[in-house]
Parts: structure tokens; sequence; C-alpha cells
């Protein structure tokens, strides 16, 4: 299923992503996955460093990990308590243009 611009999508996917920016680049499907993966990498990888990395994308918004604390949860099954340790996992905050964006 085709779709002419991001208003018709009902789920944007990178296959979507991927199609919309080579119609409008001008560029092979081919070369605009490149592109995209490469983004998408470098942001991973950034926020995978073990110096708290940090990725700010002006105007869109910034990706970081915030640490979780360890905790004790339980089995759903057997309701058998379970430590759960700490990690780390991804945040994304929205910048102030993109707030503005969603809530017109």
């Amino acid at each position: 299923m085709k779709f002419l611009n991001v208003e018709e999508l009902p789920v944007m996917t990178k296959a979507d992503l991927v199609e919309l920016v080579a119609a409008q680049m001008c560029l092979t499907k081919k070369d605009t996955e490149v592109v995209v993966d490469t983004i998408f990498d470098s942001i991973s990888k950034a926020l995978a460093s073990k110096n708290d990395g940090k990725v700010e994308l002006r105007g869109f918004g910034s990706f970081r990990t915030r640490q979780r604390r360890a905790r004790q949860g339980r089995n759903p099954q057997s309701g058998a308590p379970v430590h759960v340790p700490s990690k780390r996992i991804p945040f994304f905050k929205p910048g102030k243009e993109l707030r503005q964006l969603i809530d017109s």
C-alpha cells in the first residue's frame, strides 16, 4: 500500500520512512535505507556508550539513557518474589517544537 504523505499513514514503519525520504531527496530506496540505517545505528551506539551517551536533535528532541535502580518484583505465574537488577534504559524527551506541533 503506497501513501502519498505522512498524514495518511496509520503507523509509520522504517520502510515507510525510507520511501518518504527517497521520494523527497530523489535517491534510490537502497541509498536512502543506508542513510536511515546509519542514523539509527549512530544514535544506538551513542546511547550504548559507557559515558552516558546523549543525542540531541534540535527542534525534535533528545535521546539519553536513564539508570533504573534494582527492585523487588513478582513472578506473575507463581507470585514468588523476584530480584530485578538495576539497568540502563533509553529515554526520549521531545523538543519544544515537536511538543507544540503535536499539541496543535
